[in-house]
């Protein structure tokens, strides 16, 4: 196959099956809804397919490595859909019986993004495409199919049915498996992943994070990004909203906002990011997409300002998923890839969990404005300050491993 066809395939079969997963975020709550009714099996259902996600993002790699990264994205895209199908009958089979459906799907989908992300770089590098332009495609690809999902899975909900909804979730996984078994071939790693026992390789993953200060600095930074993300989808923009204009509509304009600005960021980035300097951009990056939303839900109640500063926060975060994953794949050596992408799918995720705790805390401590004010200075503390007292140095790097230029 052409290698830029096949690296479309690639990302295309990725994009899918991330189209079947926002879908299944919608029909399941909805699931538990109609069947139980209630709002605590509703949290159960979400926490037991995001729990085992970020496990078996970091646990599960060193079984990929073994048994093949292509051959283990299609095996768990065609377990996810099978999994997928089972949920369906859940009506039938009971709660539990779905509470372990959805974690062993959760699971499965942590472990095949992640060999996804692997399979990326070699598929780039054969079709002549610079990493940094393929992170940037992929991140902006990736929030738009977030936003058609959603929307896409109401409206299934709406026109088929809910257990058809989740039959077309399946459906996805499975046509995500034959794309990449029959149109995607890795060449074999110039450098195989060693036969190690379980724990030796696990261990050597995080062993390569603590030598690689860069990445872990990158990393402990994006995860207390997504942490304070968090707490502002879940309780900060809400309660904003719900006090200053008192119109719900106004939560998804503002959510909406950002996203367009992240679309328009991805682009951006995606033309110019391999000109730019990469640490510089990743600081700006951050600090714009943080921080100065924050201030702006304290400091005013005027929508159109909030919406502005908003929209150019969107364009910020733009950037900084893409040089991660570009600083991913050009600092670590081929055959620990799987490992360390994995482990660091779950740390950037650790943020997301206790940041809707935070959210709430907070608020409940210092009331919304307070609390909002104290959030963007801790924002800006934690998110760039660490970048900008962080220096590199040639002790970063073990000497036994090739690296390529790091773009940050």
């Amino acid at each position: 196959m052409n290698p830029r066809r096949e690296l479309y395939t690639l990302v295309g079969a990725d994009l899918l099956s991330n189209l079947g997963t926002r879908i299944s975020v919608v029909a399941i709550p909805w699931l538990v809804l109609e069947t139980t009714g209630s709002p605590t099996r509703m949290g159960l259902v979400a926490a037991a397919e995001t729990l085992p996600y970020m496990l078996s993002s970091a646990l599960a790699t060193p079984w990929a490595d073994r048994f093949g990264v292509r051959r283990t994205s299609v095996f768990v895209d065609a377990a996810s859909a099978a999994a997928m199908a089972v949920v369906a009958l859940a009506p039938w089979l009971g709660f539990g019986t779905l509470l372990v459906l959805v974690a062993v799907a959760g699971g499965l989908r942590g472990i095949g993004d992640r060999v996804k992300h692997v399979l990326f770089k070699p598929a780039a590098e054969r079709a002549g495409v610079p990493l940094i332009r393929l992170t940037s495609a992929y991140d902006g690809l990736a929030r738009g199919m977030t936003l058609f999902g959603a929307v896409l899975g109401g409206l299934l909900i709406d026109w088929v049915g809910l257990t058809r909804a989740i039959w077309i979730d399946a459906a996805t996984f499975a046509v995500c498996a034959l794309l990449i078994g029959a149109l995607v071939r890795p060449p074999a790693p110039a450098q195989p992943a060693p036969r190690e026992r379980y724990l030796r390789a696990l261990r050597g993953g995080f062993a390569y994070l603590r030598t690689d200060r860069t990445l872990l600095t990158m990393l402990v930074v994006v995860s207390a990004s997504n942490m304070f993300a968090n707490a502002s989808v879940a309780v900060w923009i809400p309660l904003w909203v719900s006090q200053v204009l008192g119109d719900p509509a106004g939560f998804g304009l503002l959510l909406g906002v950002f996203s367009a600005g992240a679309l328009l960021g991805n682009l951006l980035f995606t033309l110019l990011g391999t000109r730019l300097p990469g640490r510089a951009t990743f600081a700006l990056g951050l600090a714009l997409s943080g921080a100065p939303r924050l201030l702006a839900l304290a400091l005013s109640d005027d929508l159109v300002v909030v919406l502005v500063v908003t929209f150019l926060s969107g364009i910020g975060i733009a950037a900084v998923n893409p040089l991660l994953g570009a600083a991913l794949y050009q600092r670590v050596p081929e055959a620990l890839q799987t490992r360390v992408l994995g482990i660091s799918g779950s740390v950037a995720f650790l943020g997301l969990p206790v940041g809707a705790l935070l959210g709430g805390w907070s608020v409940a401590l210092l009331d919304l404005t307070p609390a909002l004010l104290v959030m963007s200075v801790a924002c800006l503390v934690l998110t760039v300050a660490p970048l900008l007292l962080f220096r590199s140095s040639p002790a970063d790097r073990p000497a036994a491993r090739p690296v390529t230029p790091t773009p940050v």
